[in-house]
């Protein structure tokens, strides 16, 4: 199936209202989650190919004879990870309280969850935790990552590296950065001397969206309390401490980089527990990467904190 987005998967049929509510609340807990659409699989994992290089070409004389070449195509595989969660509430809060309290409870888990799955989808390292799947600081190496240079403690962001960054990605359409670097481009856009071209724009619910030319910014960190994503506390290229962060430019379309999983989140209310006074609920969300294409995303990194520079 064709990635949607989870906003669009929770209108359409198949779900139950709870399905359909926690879905929702994922979508609605981050940027990135709002914005990835998802491609649906029936099966654990999901085989492809990747182009490498593309088959030479040229142009032949009359009586002329071709020169046979190929492209390279990587074959891939994409396994689907499970993340979720189970939420218990004592019997006497729901006696008291009614179902509502369970409500609350789910919301709150599912929001935590959002943002988990928000941070891996940049930090996550199957290497380090097994049961989890690749983000894209592992997974961007080569040309797709690109260093604001080598200066020990890092380099300030700059205008021309940022537009580096877009150009090295086929049909960008987001980029993703910290709250923090977003203030200082938009101070640097306020700045005579440096400029950018810096807009808001309404969303499709109406909220003012930062933009960098065209293309709109979300932040990876929502959540500061738990998970500073993109926060100063990368290693520099040049070796200086760990004060640095990055910025992703990203292409969010099928076929280039896309969520990958089983269905919209699974709700399952296991009632009342036996040998324990609570009532459960199990929430899962089989879920991967897939990073079709080979520059659908980018990554800036190395940049401390400080103004930004044309």
């Amino acid at each position: 199936m064709a990635g949607i987005t989870l906003l669009e998967a929770a209108k359409r049929g198949g779900l139950t209202d709870h399905e359909r509510a926690v879905t929702k609340v994922y979508a609605d807990s981050t940027d990135i989650l709002r914005a990835i659409p998802f491609k649906t699989i029936k099966t654990a994992g999901y085989t492809y190919s990747q182009e490498n290089t593309l088959p030479g070409v040229a142009f032949r004389g009359i009586n002329a004879s071709w020169t046979p070449s190929a492209g390279v195509i990587n074959p891939l595989t994409e396994h689907l990870t499970i993340s979720g969660g189970e939420v218990d509430v004592d019997n006497f809060l729901v006696d008291r309280m009614g179902n509502g309290i369970r409500a609350d409870e789910e919301y709150a888990k599912v929001k935590h969850m959002a943002h988990l799955w928000a941070y891996k989808f940049i930090k996550g390292d199957s290497t380090s935790t097994n049961a989890e799947f690749d983000g894209l600081q592992t997974r961007l190496t080569g040309n797709q990552k690109i260093s604001m240079g080598s200066t020990s403690g890092g380099v300030v962001l700059s205008l021309a590296k940022l537009d580096e960054l877009i150009d090295a990605v086929v049909e960008p359409t987001h980029l993703i950065m910290s709250r923090a670097l977003r203030r200082l481009l938009n101070t640097a856009s306020r700045t005579a001397a440096v400029g950018g071209n810096i807009n808001f724009e309404p969303d499709e619910f109406g909220r003012k969206v930062m933009h960098y030319g065209e293309l709109p910014i979300l932040t990876a960190d929502n959540l500061d309390e738990y998970y500073t994503t993109l926060g100063f506390n990368e290693a520099d290229e040049g070796a200086g401490g760990t004060a640095c962060t990055s910025v992703y430019c990203v292409s969010f379309k099928p076929g280039h980089l896309e969520g990958l999983h089983g269905g919209t989140p699974i709700v399952s209310d296991l009632g009342q527990i036996s040998g324990s006074p609570v009532h459960r609920t199990r929430i899962e969300w089989f879920t991967s990467l897939l990073l079709r294409h080979p520059k659908a995303a980018a990554r800036l990194w190395s940049i401390k904190t400080g103004t930004v520079t044309a």
